[in-house]
């Protein structure tokens, strides 16, 4: 593979982060992850996603394999990640790799949040380290595409 591309998706409430109960999910703005990720890996091309719409989510997931041109994807679903059995199956639908991640550690977390649906379907799961857990998704992609 010549060249990596990754999209990383974002679900509901992500655009809240650095505002939204910071002790659970840090201080650092989604614009700031993603910053943070391109300054991390510069041989990495990066495509940036967030929306509060579940179906806008599902049509960026069917996009990304029926336009071509991605890798794999880094996503944190947020509240879909419990419920979702649309994006559950969405992500079954698309054979190119998707990395589940969470901020906080879902299984430490209320009962309704330690069970995720998407889990089963998707390639990995990183819960639990704040924003670095993008960048663990993103290193454990890397591994599974066998890219350095």
């Amino acid at each position: 593979m010549d060249s990596v591309s990754i999209l990383v998706l974002n679900g509901p409430n992500l655009s809240r982060l650095g505002k939204r109960e910071p002790e659970v999910y840090g201080s650092r703005s989604l614009e700031d992850i993603n910053k943070e990720l391109v300054d991390a890996f510069p041989g990495i091309s990066f495509d940036f996603f967030q929306s509060e719409e579940e179906g806008e989510l599902l049509e960026k997931l069917f996009h990304c394999e029926d336009d071509g041109g991605y890798s794999g994807v880094i996503l944190n679903a947020g509240a879909l990640t419990h419920y979702s059995i649309a994006l559950r199956d969405a992500i079954s639908a698309v054979s190119i790799p998707v990395i589940e991640v969470h901020l906080s550690n879902i299984y430490a977390r209320e009962e309704f949040r330690r069970k995720s649906v998407i889990s089963e379907v998707c390639s990995g799961v990183i819960t639990g380290f704040g924003p670095n857990s993008y960048h663990l998704g993103v290193r454990g992609l890397m591994g599974m595409l066998e890219v350095s």
